[in-house]
């Protein structure tokens, strides 16, 4: 039996630091979906397509090849695993994801790399969409103020001239777009455990999942 873990939340509410040093304490592979739409961002940018292209961005998304490797992420033999979390990226990311056929195709394309592994996915409709029948859902959430501070402490420390005022604007408006968008809109799936991470430090964070995870396997992790 293969067993997939499905972490779901908003912009900075820890997601993909959590995924990867959970997925590192079980030894499962780790699939960072946001990554995969922000490649894709990138590519538009790159090659000068107006995002409102939708059937260009369709292409690139189909024909793109995307590696990821642990936290790297390759696009077309390239790593771009620091370009793609530049703020040029982060402010147009939204903008991508929200094509339903972008979502299609890349969701092919998750499930595909989950297929036959144990797997840890982030994301925003994973427990949803990508892997409705993932046998631990999970939901992270914190305050807007928080979610702010920390992707601003994230971008200080890669030298990234931003200012809190301009994050926190920015997860805002990521936060609408994601929520509203027609398809596979930011929700809570049913059978997710939400966890508040406002005040929980990232270990605390990675326990709290690991227990419960050990628990619903019977001790067979």
């Amino acid at each position: 039996m293969t067993v997939k873990i499905a972490i779901d939340g908003p912009a900075g509410a820890g997601k993909s630091t959590v995924a990867k040093k959970l997925a590192k304490l079980l030894n499962y592979t780790y699939i960072d979906t946001g990554a995969m739409y922000r490649a894709i961002t990138y590519k538009a940018i790159q090659e000068k397509v107006n995002l409102i292209e939708e059937n260009k961005i369709a292409d690139i998304a189909q024909s793109a090849d995307i590696i990821l490797e642990g936290e790297k992420i390759f696009l077309d033999g390239k790593d771009i695993s620091e370009e793609i979390r530049k703020p040029g990226v982060s402010e147009k990311v939204s903008l991508v994801s929200k094509i339903p056929k972008v979502r299609e195709i890349l969701v092919q394309k998750q499930r595909k790399i989950a297929e036959g592994k144990n797997v840890v996915m982030d994301g925003r409709d994973i427990g949803t969409v990508v892997l409705p029948d993932a046998q631990f859902k999970f939901f992270l959430t914190a305050s807007l103020e928080e979610r702010a501070k920390r992707r601003y402490r994230e971008l200080k420390t890669k030298n990234v001239n931003v200012s809190y005022y301009e994050v926190l604007k920015e997860i805002e408006n990521r936060d609408t777009i994601d929520s509203q968008r027609d398809t596979s809109p930011l929700k809570i799936a049913e059978d997710s455990i939400v966890i508040d991470t406002t005040y929980l430090s990232e270990e605390e964070v990675v326990e709290k999942l690991y227990n419960i995870i050990k628990e619903g396997l019977k001790g067979e992790i």
